[in-house]
C-alpha cells in the first residue's frame, strides 16, 4: 500500500523536505552594492562539480517582500561566500534565518564575528570550520506554475577561493568532516548530525 500525493499540494512542500533529506546547509553571506550584509542558511545546498569547484543553492520567495535579502544582495554583487554551518553553531545558524528588515546584519544580530574574504567582498563566519569565497556564474528563476508556489532562484558559483581552519585537517592534510560536525538539515524543524559512518569501496567489475 502506498499513497499518491498531488506534488502542487501544500501537504506535499513539507513532506518533500522530509525526502529530500538530509541536506547540508548552505550558510551564505551577501553584500549589498551600498555594502549592507547579510547573512542566512539555506537547506536547499550542495556542490555541483569539484573541477570547477561550483556550488549552488536556491532561494524560494519571501511572503513578505519580493525578493530575500541575499538574492537582491547577490543580483547587485555577484559574489559569496558558503560558510560550513557545523553543530556547535546551530543556535547562531537558527538566528540568522529570521524574518528581519532589510539592512539587518545578522553578523551583528547573532553575535558572531566576521573576517574579511581574500577575493570577494562579502565577509565569512569566522568561527566557521570552512568557507568557500565565490563568484557568480548564473542565476536561474524558476516562476510560480500552479497555486501556492513561489518564484525560487538558483544560484550557481564557482569557488575562487578556501577557507580552512587548522583544527579541522587531519594528519594527511584533508579536511575531517567528522571533527567539523556539519548541522544537517530535515524536514519541519528537524536538523541532524552526522551517524555511523561507512566505508564502501567502489566495485571493479
Amino acid at each position: 500500500m502506498y499513497q499518491e500525493i498531488n506534488a502542487s499540494s501544500t501537504a506535499f512542500a513539507s513532506m518533500f523536505n522530509s525526502i529530500v533529506a538530509p541536506r547540508p546547509i548552505g550558510w551564505i553571506s551577501s553584500i549589498s552594492a551600498a555594502g549592507v550584509v547579510n547573512l542566512a542558511p539555506f537547506s536547499y545546498f550542495n556542490g555541483i562539480s569539484p573541477a570547477p569547484a561550483m556550488v549552488m543553492f536556491a532561494c524560494n520567495g519571501p511572503l513578505d517582500r519580493d525578493q530575500k535579502d541575499t538574492i537582491a544582495n547577490i543580483r547587485e554583487v555577484p559574489e559569496f561566500v558558503a560558510n560550513f554551518a557545523c553543530y556547535e553553531l546551530r543556535a547562531q545558524i537558527n538566528l540568522s534565518s529570521a524574518t528581519v528588515p532589510r539592512g539587518v546584519n545578522e553578523f551583528e544580530l547573532t553575535g558572531l564575528e566576521s573576517a574579511p574574504a581574500r577575493l570577494v567582498r562579502p565577509p565569512m563566519v569566522k568561527a566557521a570550520p570552512a568557507n568557500l569565497e565565490c563568484t557568480v556564474v548564473k542565476i536561474v528563476d524558476l516562476p510560480p506554475q500552479a497555486p501556492g508556489e513561489r518564484m525560487s532562484s538558483v544560484v550557481i558559483g564557482r569557488v575562487v577561493a578556501v577557507h580552512v581552519q587548522d583544527a579541522f585537517l587531519n594528519a594527511d592534510g584533508r579536511f575531517d568532516t567528522r571533527r567539523a560536525n556539519p548541522l544537517l538539515r530535515l524536514g519541519g524543524f528537524t536538523y541532524g548530525t552526522l551517524g555511523e559512518l561507512l566505508e564502501i569501496p567502489r566495485p571493479v567489475v
